[in-house]
């Protein structure tokens, strides 16, 4: 069983708890005009075993085991490589180690068994209407439902994460239709809100790709916590 992975990294302390080693793997059918991993986009050849990956992540354990740390895939889709991805984790779990899946939920199926082997779900919403996030991202909002709803039965832990992109997400009306998105999901357990930045704009100029928001201005720190803390507070399930 081979796997297409662009890189890994170590000593992530962003995406899920404690220390993670984050496994980066190639390709997504969404093309997000504020992606910043346009180099994941194709899903290229295979390059590594779950074997290869399991001991690479083992050489990590005395880091997991103190700061409850563990693993996440990431990319690109992970759920686009759904059989490396089951076998890589089910490998995982049975070296004890915490499994993250970091995911918009546009895959091609067998998400129960997915997450038979996934202690935590970090759930990227792109946009919350079938218009804008057509434009968005390229692809229809009705694709990510099947595995919202196995998601939704599964009991599996969420993050919910959402970019912030000034002019789009920073309203009021798009925060309650955030909360309508979500409110089916009884086991969420953190919200982050992430301020759109331009960091990958070089990526794009190495890869001869138009840079999509060329002229948008980064979103405001403060004002993308202030939005956070409001919809924690104020909106969320009420």
């Amino acid at each position: 069983m081979l796997g297409s992975i662009d890189s890994i990294e170590t000593f992530g302390l962003v995406d899920g708890p404690g220390i993670r080693t984050v496994i980066f793997m190639n390709g997504c059918r969404l093309r997000c005009k504020y992606c910043h991993n346009p180099e994941m986009w194709e899903l290229k050849h295979a390059n590594i075993s779950v074997e290869e990956l399991v001991e690479k992540v083992k050489r990590n354990r005395p880091y997991f085991k103190r700061n409850h740390g563990g693993v996440t895939f990431s990319g690109g889709e992970p759920l686009l490589q759904v059989d490396f991805l089951i076998a890589a984790c089910k490998a995982l779990k049975n070296e004890g180690i915490h499994v993250a899946l970091d995911t918009a939920g546009f895959g091609i199926g067998k998400y129960e068994e997915v997450l038979n082997y996934v202690d935590l779900v970090l759930l990227d919403i792109k946009h919350v209407t079938e218009e804008e996030h057509q434009e968005l991202t390229g692809l229809r909002i009705m694709e990510r439902e099947p595995f919202l709803e196995v998601l939704k039965k599964a009991g599996t832990e969420v993050w919910i994460r959402q970019v912030i992109v000034p002019n789009l997400m920073d309203n009021e009306e798009y925060l309650q239709k955030l909360n309508e998105t979500i409110k089916g999901l009884e086991n969420i357990t953190k919200i982050t809100f992430l301020p759109y930045h331009k960091l990958g704009k070089e990526k794009y100029e190495k890869l001869n790709i138009a840079y999509p928001y060329e002229r948008l201005e980064e979103m405001d720190k403060e004002r993308c916590q202030k939005l956070e803390d409001h919809f924690i507070n104020d909106i969320f399930r009420k």
